[in-house]
């Protein structure tokens, strides 16, 4: 069935506007009609069962007729990206989103090479990618800021898993001697983190530096062998 991912209070009996582009998709390429229906979410009451209650000349009014599933949320795990090229980055986001990943924030570091960042791009990849994956809420993107100014405001209840390009014990055996319920998983760019970088990395009493194997892996590679190690060992794939 088709799913969508609209932003507006959902309750029995609701009627709910989708957007003129999603009012085409529905009426014009899946060729929906008065009465047909579909599931909607919106990443806080559950995904509802709509059908269309009126085609329109420009748009489309949907009503919330029963409620399929309760509110779920992710794990609490973030993905901290230094910002890459744009085709990497897009994809990274795509497969964070379908990972089951909560937020992702973007960083610059000392040797981030200067992009262009299209925060609705990436927002509409996000959204797609959980209609298409089940999930029923779309992961916060973050507009980027430095890595320093990050970790100065890091909680420090919260762990940090630094994927060191330059060694350190495997995930697999690192993630579960260290805990922690909340997490972020920070990937760095292209040409890795700079020594001083690293060597404050290393430092704090929060992070746990792993290894992803034997071989220099991309950012978005790094990205998501991360996160599925992470979700794996910490995350809900035994849900």
């Amino acid at each position: 069935m088709i799913r969508l991912y609209i932003p507006q209070p959902l309750a029995a009996g609701a009627a709910v506007a989708p957007t003129l582009d999603q009012s085409r998709y529905l009426t014009q390429v899946m060729r929906l009609k008065a009465g047909d229906d579909l599931l909607v979410f919106n990443g806080r009451d559950g995904e509802w069962r709509c059908s269309v209650a009126e085609v329109l000349k420009r748009g489309c009014l949907l009503k919330a007729d029963e409620r399929v599933r309760d509110q779920i949320l992710p794990p609490d795990v973030e993905l901290i990206l230094a910002v890459v090229k744009k085709s990497p980055l897009e994809f990274a986001v795509e497969k964070a989103t379908e990972l089951g990943v909560r937020r992702i924030r973007l960083v610059r570091t000392a040797r981030t090479q200067p992009q262009t960042i299209r925060l609705d791009r990436l927002d509409t990849i996000a959204v797609e990618s959980a209609e298409q994956t089940g999930r029923m809420d779309v992961p916060e993107i973050v507009v980027s800021e430095p890595l320093d100014a990050l970790l100065d405001g890091w909680d420090p209840d919260r762990r940090l898993m630094f994927c060191d390009e330059t060694g350190g014990p495997p995930a697999l055996t690192a993630l579960p001697k260290a805990g922690g319920a909340g997490w972020g998983i920070l990937i760095g760019p292209e040409g890795g983190f700079s020594p001083d970088e690293r060597e404050r990395l290393l430092a704090l009493p929060y992070a746990t530096a792993v290894s992803l194997g034997p071989r220099v892996l991309r950012a978005d590679t790094a990205a998501v062998t991360a996160l599925a190690l992470w979700q794996a060992t910490l995350g809900d794939w035994e849900r």
